[in-house]
């Protein structure tokens, strides 16, 4: 299993589908190190999927340590965004919302 895959399973299952009640999104990462991968909400529900949208709702750019980083609390998204280690499209302030959907 690939370090992204790994991350991305561990994601799903810290999923708090409270904190995504009412929440339709689509996040698309493009990983610099690794495939492509999907995550969608809807309905309560949070799927993985390896592979790419193309209507994501926003679009993150980043390495597969930074996702770690973030996932795992061990660094801030947002300072990661704005030292440049997380590339951003689409609606940014949903993305704030990723730790609080996907708590570590």
């Amino acid at each position: 299993m690939s370090k992204a895959q790994e991350i991305f399973d561990t994601m799903i299952n810290r999923f708090d589908s409270s904190a995504a009640a009412n929440m339709e999104a689509i996040f698309q990462f493009e990983l610099d190190d690794a495939e492509p991968y999907v995550v969608t909400i809807a309905d309560g529900v949070a799927v993985a999927e390896q592979g790419e949208h193309d209507d994501a709702t926003v679009t993150l750019g980043m390495d597969t340590d930074t996702l770690s980083e973030v996932m795992s609390g061990e660094l801030d998204g947002m300072q990661a965004f704005m030292q440049g280690k997380i590339r951003a499209d689409g609606d940014i302030m949903l993305a704030t919302k990723l730790t609080q959907i996907f708590p570590a």
